[in-house]
């Protein structure tokens, strides 16, 4: 149910599941969080790619394993729902969404790094209408994403927002033609790996723990990090490829 290909050094995952519309089940959570672990442990690979089959993105939790009581199923031990919402990770990840991400939907589009949704998608949190908490990451990361009285009334109201609205509000990156996502999410990633892999990773890391730390911390932590790349194959390439006038060739390394 979950696909893992390469394409030069981006992973592309896809949930294939579509006769469920990719909710989540034990096997979509074990298979993703298995292709992160690939992902992560790939040299080779410097991006993730999470895309999908069928018109929806992911309707979110799995009903029926939850009504025959597999509830644990639906999560792992180290990424939390789905495999992947609370999976560390170093590399980034760009979601493909061609149709709705709702519930669990929205919370795994919130975990990627980055998103390009078609105008096909729609995103929300719908749990308060069962009575029920969006509790994958959805109430943390949504009002660090979008303004707080926003994220405040998708979440108390439980409607979703449309792609355009998505846009808007800085929810997604990029917005395009149905049909249309995994190109524009490969095009953003080509953009991600046109740069320095090292330094991408880093500056991801850093972008993230910035949210717990003052600024004079985070300014420190990004000096050690840069003193940290000084010994890489990658630190004198960059430099090198600007004074020679010509595309740098990054290893990884």
């Amino acid at each position: 149910m979950i696909d893992f290909d390469t394409e030069g050094n981006t992973a592309v995952i896809t949930m294939n599941r579509p006769e469920a519309r990719n909710a989540v089940n034990g096997v979509i959570s074990r298979g993703l969080e298995e292709a992160i672990d690939r992902l992560e442990a790939d040299d080779s690979l410097w991006l993730g790619i999470l895309s999908h089959t069928g018109p929806v993105f992911c309707a979110g939790a799995d009903l029926k394993a939850i009504a025959a009581g597999r509830f644990s199923e639906l999560s792992t031990e180290r990424g939390g729902f789905g495999g992947i919402v609370m999976r560390e990770r170093t590399k980034p990840l760009v979601a493909a969404i061609d149709g709705p991400a709702l519930a669990g939907g929205t919370e795994i589009a919130l975990t990627c790094d980055l998103r390009v949704a078609s105008t096909a998608a729609r995103f929300g949190l719908p749990e308060v209408k069962r009575s029920l908490i969006a509790a994958a990451g959805g109430l943390v990361r949504l009002p660090r994403t979008i303004p707080l009285a926003i994220a405040m009334e998708i979440v108390l109201t439980g409607d979703p927002v449309s792609a355009e609205r998505a846009l808007e509000l800085g929810l997604i990156n990029e917005l395009c033609e149905p049909g249309e996502a995994l190109d524009a999410a490969r095009r953003l990633a080509a953009r991600v790996n046109a740069n320095g892999p090292l330094a991408v990773r880093e500056s991801r890391r850093l972008v993230l723990e910035s949210f717990t730390q003052t600024d004079a911390e985070a300014m420190l932590a990004a000096g050690r990090a840069q003193m940290g790349l000084r010994g890489t194959e990658d630190f004198r390439e960059g430099p090198l490829a600007f004074i020679e006038k010509r595309p740098p060739v990054w290893k990884g390394r």
